[in-house]
């Protein structure tokens, strides 16, 4: 459509679809393509879209899902094992999910996310997943076409985001059916596309690969944009006083004065896609809302220290495991240095073990931090996860010993410096110093989202505005029923970027937006027929 355009098609077949996809009745209202170059001027008679979502790996998925009028209900025969919540949803069994208060539902909830409607969503879909239970999801959808609420998905790669950059030798993290999305079991999926299933753990190609699969056969293609790259997303003013009815992007400093005398206004979204012969045609949206499902793997987090940018210290899952890969370690009798304690950190420690080299593996934390993530995990269902930490309880380093011929733990330590010998200084709790020789070190300590196309990088829209936007630490502040950003009205942002790291938990961020811009639409439609507005809702 009017986003990102082939070489085949026109400018007039562009406008048409626009017309189509929005209905005749905007068709008048379509002077000209919203798709303009960066130096022209932008014009108030550009469509505006009532949401663009950033980023098109699951959160955007199913956001586009919902938005595209799939409503969840309780199945008839269903009986959720939560007595409690199963009465609620009685009460309200003609009404979809949507529709249906989500405070009420979610009051007294308990689960691994911080987000109450994360924990409803996921226990609707997967009741008492986590006591190891299988048990089926207590809703079915239906297509309700009038619920369609236009959008835009723009994504860098194909729908999926992160998951197709994945190493592909890794098992992931959750079991296959937590990470599917609404209406198609990943289960049924899968079969289709292998002989022999071996466990319900999957690869990361396979996610990825049923992410793109999901778009097209729920119809939602039309509301995808791939090689799409975003450099700005500002609020647009309108001045009271102003009688030409333009919008105005107007600075920080002068909103601090104007600000009585100004109207928010829409938001103004710029970025270019590139196209087959790699070059970029550059872009201007307006959308009414803005919903961020960037994720976070952007960009690695560092240690900040002397020697880490030598070209043996990797920062990621996929620089080591081509290193592995192309043989580079093998046979290495110098250790392998895992800087972290999560589980991408546990999953090199699995990469280097099975590979036959030795590690040495750092982190800050005590052995017994019950925020260790391993803690969170049940031991019968992530096995291996679990050898990890008992290899980090049982064989940590002690000064009167000498390193394990196979992994060797240093709790409570941190690295101090890289030398460009291939040695690393590491430094206890105590301030006891240690120097080791290196065949390689992987630091993976966290990574942190890209928002540079918000104004101060995002950081504004954190519990602490003074830090950059992490998943763990300082996620974005958000309604906790709706997802709007509390620093920031008709901007969302779900998944990583407000801690639901878990496919299993981003999907309640899909169910707030929907549900709140639902409403919205709702009031508006109201206020039109009332003779409210201009007719145009």
């Amino acid at each position: 459509m009017y986003t990102n355009y082939s070489d085949t098609e026109t400018e007039g077949e562009i406008f048409n679809s626009l017309v189509q996809y929005f209905g005749d009745n905007l068709g008048q209202k379509v002077k000209a393509m919203p798709l303009v170059e960066e130096t022209s001027l932008l014009e108030d008679s550009s469509v505006t879209l009532p949401v663009v979502v950033i980023g098109n790996g699951p959160s955007g998925i199913c956001l586009s899902y919902m938005l595209s009028g799939y409503r969840p209900y309780l199945s008839s025969e269903a009986i959720h094992p939560n007595a409690i919540l199963h009465s609620k949803l009685e009460e309200g069994r003609h009404l979809s999910i949507v529709d249906q208060d989500l405070e009420y539902l979610s009051e007294g909830l308990e689960g691994r996310s911080s987000n109450p409607v994360a924990v409803l969503f996921d226990t609707l879909l997967h009741p008492d997943a986590d006591f190891g239970y299988d048990y089926p999801s207590v809703l079915h959808w239906k297509l309700e076409q009038h619920h369609y609420i236009p959008h835009l998905v723009l994504g860098k790669g194909p729908p999926g985001g992160a998951w197709h950059n994945m190493e592909g030798s890794m098992l992931t993290i959750s079991f296959g059916n937590w990470m599917e999305l609404p209406g198609l079991k990943f289960k049924d999926w899968v079969s289709s596309k292998r002989r022999n299933l071996k466990g319900d753990r999957v690869m990361p190609e396979e996610i990825a690969r049923y992410y793109k699969h999901y778009v097209k056969v729920m119809g939602l293609q039309k509301n995808f944009r791939e090689n799409t790259y975003i450099t700005s997303v500002s609020r647009l003013y309108r001045d009271q006083g102003d009688g030409d009815g333009q919008d105005r992007n107007i600075s920080t400093q002068h909103l601090q004065i104007e600000k009585s005398k100004l109207i928010k206004r829409n938001w103004e979204i710029r970025g270019y896609q590139r196209v087959a012969d790699g070059s970029h045609v550059p872009f201007c949206l307006f959308a009414e809302n803005v919903a961020l499902a960037t994720g976070t793997l952007d960009s690695p987090a560092h240690l900040e220290i002397e020697g880490e940018d030598l070209p043996f210290v990797f920062h990621s899952m996929p620089e080591f495991g081509a290193a592995i890969g192309k043989g580079k370690l093998r046979g290495k009798a110098d250790p392998v240095l895992i800087v972290g304690s999560g589980l991408t950190a546990a999953d090199a420690v699995l990469c280097a073990y099975n590979n036959n080299i030795p590690v040495i593996h750092v982190f800050r934390r005590r052995v017994t931090d019950p925020s260790l993530i391993f803690k969170q995990l049940p031991k019968k269902l992530y096995p291996e996860y679990h050898k990890v930490y008992h290899m980090m309880c049982t064989q940590s380093y002690s000064v009167d010993s000498t390193l394990l011929s196979d992994y060797t733990s240093f709790p409570e330590h941190h690295v101090l410096s890289f030398k460009s010998d291939m040695k690393c200084i590491l430094q206890s709790i105590s301030g006891l110093k240690k120097i080791f020789k290196l065949s390689a070190a992987v630091v993976l300590i966290g990574s942190h989202p890209n928002l540079s196309f918000l104004k101060e990088q995002g950081c504004y829209l954190g519990h602490n505005s003074s830090q950059p936007i992490t998943c763990k630490t300082n996620p974005v502040e958000i309604d906790a029923y709706t997802y709007e950003c509390v620093k920031e009205a008709n901007l969302f942002a779900l998944g990583p970027l407000v801690g639901d790291n878990f496919v299993r938990f981003l999907k309640g961020g899909a169910l707030g937006v929907t549900r709140c811009l639902a409403m919205r639409q709702k009031k508006k439609h109201l206020f039109v027929e009332r003779g409210g507005g201009d007719g145009i809702a």
